[in-house]
């Protein structure tokens, strides 16, 4: 097989980009499919191949004009994947469980492998062997194409495997399932990021040497999706909401608070939410003031709050909020040499609640990364280390980081200590986001908040990790974790480590002093309101 033609139609594409510049995911062409129960996908460098279930066809159109060529019959009586290894055709056949090579000129069958799984469905070849899924099993086995003996093998990485793709380091995986398309790491088994499908039943892919091609099943098309693009940070599903947010601290007593303060953390816009006009506040009364990590917060100060009395303070903030999913590209990110030297002198040290010389921390940290030396997969490595070595679980208060590692439970809090601590230990600047949550209904409240990570990836910048998520069953799953942000959230703090207002708290934070004897009881809570746009 000469590798040498592979490369040369992967550095073809198709001629139907628009002049616009695409984000990642973006439809830029579409055609309509010429079968009606198309599978399988393939690109040969000038046309593009579809394998149809229903008419047992191979079908080739012109990649520049979506235009019918011509069509062969299928080895088989249920074709489902296609893929092309530089030369001719390959067709996984669902009934007969075999694999065929084909000579697309002629449509004669050159070779035929016995499949390695028992439900054959998805295929793809990587430059030197073919990828199979396994309906059976939900794994994906890369398979030598001269025997179809099974090389390596993956789990499914969502929720079903109905087409795959190579493109030259990646695999595609269409999920009809999840109406995804993920991006996965074929050595490391790890799902990059996920792409929303181009349709509601996403069966076969291709890579045209530029982009992905996607038959839907339902929608009878091709859809050619941009790989990659200008913008990294993709903004979808705006939600428009009005949160109040209350805090209340109650003096029980029997005696007095001579002095209390109470600090609420403003929020600002951020690339996953806009805030609409200024905040309201009552008391109207407060001093602005700033920590060492540049978070502002509205200071409040109340005098002699008596027995049976209380302080409240309210924030009302309208705004805008959006999921944002990072497109990260490991081969693109920096060397951590290229950190910005006030990143690092900032975000690279070490406070109370990390740690980051404990033994147990540097001890978990170096075994987890190993001699990886990418930011990217370094701070991954730590992201599932942590999603191997600990469950979630509130027990009440924040310990170190040292602590909870060794405990192997925490809050989301305390997760986001411990992956702090290990990133920081390995040159990793982080530090953490806090929030208010609406909870499932549009109207809803949130008396329980969240906390998760920003890490600092040279090339990209700050990019949010739940490392609490990172123990969902699929890889497609715990990925979301790392680079997803949904629009369940109103941010109001970013925090490098203890603040001189907030402390290790976030949202909001108090101090009193007691004359005697006092019991004091704080609450807070935020309600949620949607906003309509609709006049």
């Amino acid at each position: 097989m000469r590798l040498t033609r592979l490369v040369f139609f992967l550095c073809l594409s198709l001629a139907t980009t628009p002049v616009w510049a695409a984000s990642p995911g973006d439809v830029v062409a579409r055609w309509p499919s010429p079968g009606k129960t198309s599978t399988g996908l393939a690109f040969d460098g000038a046309r593009i191949w579809l394998a149809d279930h229903g008419v047992d066809q191979l079908i080739a159109i012109d990649a520049k004009t979506g235009k019918e060529l011509k069509r062969l019959k299928s080895p088989g009586y249920r074709p489902a994947g296609l893929a092309y290894d530089g030369e001719q055709l390959w067709c996984v056949d669902v009934l007969e469980a075999k694999l065929y090579r084909i000579q697309p000129d002629t449509g004669l069958v050159s070779r035929v492998i016995p499949s390695p799984v028992k439900v054959p469905r998805g295929l793809a070849f990587d430059g030197h062997a073919l990828w199979v899924s396994d309906d059976a099993t939900r794994s994906l086995h890369r398979v030598d194409p001269e025997d179809g003996t099974t090389l390596a093998e993956l789990p499914f990485p969502g929720r079903s495997v109905d087409g795959l793709a190579y493109d030259g380091r990646y695999l595609w995986v269409s999920d009809r399932l999840s109406d995804k398309l993920h991006v996965l790491d074929p050595e490391r088994g790890e799902v990059l990021h996920s792409l929303p499908s181009p349709g509601p039943h996403p069966t076969g892919l291709a890579f045209d040497g530029k982009r992905i091609l996607v038959v839907d099943y339902q929608q009878d098309s091709i859809a050619v999706v941009s790989r990659e693009g200008e913008d990294f940070a993709l903004r979808e599903k705006p939600r428009r909401a009005r949160v109040t947010f209350i805090h209340q601290l109650r003096n029980f007593g029997p005696d007095a608070l001579p002095d209390v303060d109470v600090y609420l953390a403003l929020p600002k816009d951020l690339q996953s939410q806009k805030i609409h006009g200024k905040p309201e506040f009552v008391p109207t009364e407060f001093a602005r003031k700033q920590d060492r990590w540049g978070q502002a917060v509205a200071h409040f100060h109340f005098d002699d709050l008596k027995a049976g009395k209380s302080a409240t303070v309210r924030m009302a903030v309208e705004l805008t909020a959006w999921q944002v999913r990072w497109i990260i590209w490991p081969e693109q990110v920096k060397p951590l040499s290229r950190l910005p030297a006030e990143v690092r002198r900032v975000y690279l040290v070490d406070d109370s609640k990390y740690d980051i010389h404990n033994p147990i921390i540097r001890e978990a940290a170096e075994k987890a990364v190993g001699k990886e030396r990418n930011p990217y997969w370094m701070a991954r490595r730590i992201y599932r280390h942590i999603h191997q070595s600990m469950h979630y679980e509130m027990v009440g208060g924040w310990d170190v980081a040292p602590k909870v590692l060794a405990r192997g439970s925490g809050s989301c809090s305390e997760y986001s200590f411990v992956f702090i601590a290990m990133c920081r230990a390995m040159g990793i600047p982080a530090r953490y986001a806090g929030s208010l949550v609406v909870r499932r209904d549009d109207a809803s409240y949130d008396d329980v908040y969240h906390r998760w990570v920003e890490i600092y990836l040279p090339g990209y910048g700050w990019v949010p990790v739940d490392p609490s998520r990172g123990d969902k069953d699929t890889e497609a799953g715990r990925a979301e974790g790392f680079g997803l942000l949904e629009h369940n959230f109103l941010i109001t703090t970013q925090g490098g480590g203890g603040s001189a207002f907030l402390g290790w708290n976030y949202n909001a934070n108090e101090d009193y002093t007691c004359a005697g004897r006092c019991k004091v009881d704080v609450e807070g809570i935020a309600e949620w309101e949607p906003v309509s746009t609709h006049k």
